[in-house]
């Protein structure tokens, strides 16, 4: 699934979907989902544009804090997080 790190230990966990297109990165971010509401925010990193607004759509309509930075030309991070 390519998670890097679950999160754990209090760590930020990782969800590498570069190369990957939707419906792809939601669907890692669903099987994760239980442990973000838990309390563990996950960085998904990306390089496909159309993931950003899916993935913003996802989390508004689950109750999630997200936030995006486009950490190099066509390559984004994607903090998500029960709370802000």
């Amino acid at each position: 699934m390519n998670i890097i790190n679950n999160g754990r230990s209090g760590s930020m966990g990782e969800i590498d979907c570069l190369g990957e297109m939707c419906p792809v990165p939601v669907m890692k971010l669903q099987a994760v989902l239980q442990a973000i509401r838990r309390g563990e925010p996950y960085l998904l990193i990306t390089d496909h544009s159309c993931t950003l607004t899916n993935i913003k759509e996802f989390c508004k309509s689950h109750g999630l804090f997200c936030e995006t930075e486009e950490v190099m030309n066509g390559v984004w991070e994607i903090t998500v997080s029960a709370n802000k």
